[in-house]
């Protein structure tokens, strides 16, 4: 949980760049996997962490393991990222969703385009990640023309992969998003 002084940090930041973020949605849960459109720039991840600090809640994003290694350790984990180890023999799936079960609260925030440049498909770790950690996917919307962050709904991973990725890009296209990456069925 973040201290009043990130809280306040995520404050001024939100405020230097004239952005408002949404109170936490009623579906909120202790244990999520968070996914946000689009990624346009690094400043997405400091308006996700910044706006995650405002609201009182540690985000965490996966990181290489050897980010963690000596003074970046400390830098690392207290800016919510999670060491995940690629070399190891339980998958990443498996390694994320053990983490989930072993925390009381856990909230993963993952970019699904996974580049800043624009993608062809989109990458579905994120709903792999949820199904086994049985935890609901958040659609989180990073809106640059309106300047604000904004929670647009939630789902819960069925068995049908291609179902509920249709059901996200209804979400998002509500919303006046159009997510490239996800072929319409």
């Amino acid at each position: 949980m973040p201290g009043p002084l990130m809280k306040l940090v995520g404050a001024v930041v939100y405020r230097a760049r004239g952005w408002d973020f949404e109170p936490l949605p009623a579906y909120w849960s202790p244990k999520q996997v968070i996914i946000g459109f689009p990624h346009t720039s690094n400043m997405d991840t400091v308006m996700a962490f910044a706006g995650f600090a405002r609201v009182g809640i540690k985000g965490h994003v996966i990181v290489k393991k050897s980010w963690f290694v000596g003074p970046m350790g400390p830098i690392m984990r207290g800016m919510g990222g999670v060491a995940v180890d690629r070399s190891a023999a339980t998958g990443l799936v498996q390694q994320l969703a053990n983490i989930f079960a072993q925390r009381d609260e856990f909230q993963l925030a993952l970019v699904p385009e996974g580049t800043r440049k624009g993608v062809k498909r989109i990458k579905t770790g994120f709903w792999h990640i949820a199904k086994a950690a049985n935890v609901p996917i958040v659609c989180w919307y990073l809106d640059n023309k309106g300047k604000k962050t904004r929670w647009l709904g939630v789902i819960e991973p069925s068995d049908d992969l291609q179902a509920d990725l249709r059901q996200i890009k209804q979400i998002y296209a509500a919303a006046g998003f159009v997510i490239e990456g996800i072929a319409d069925a």
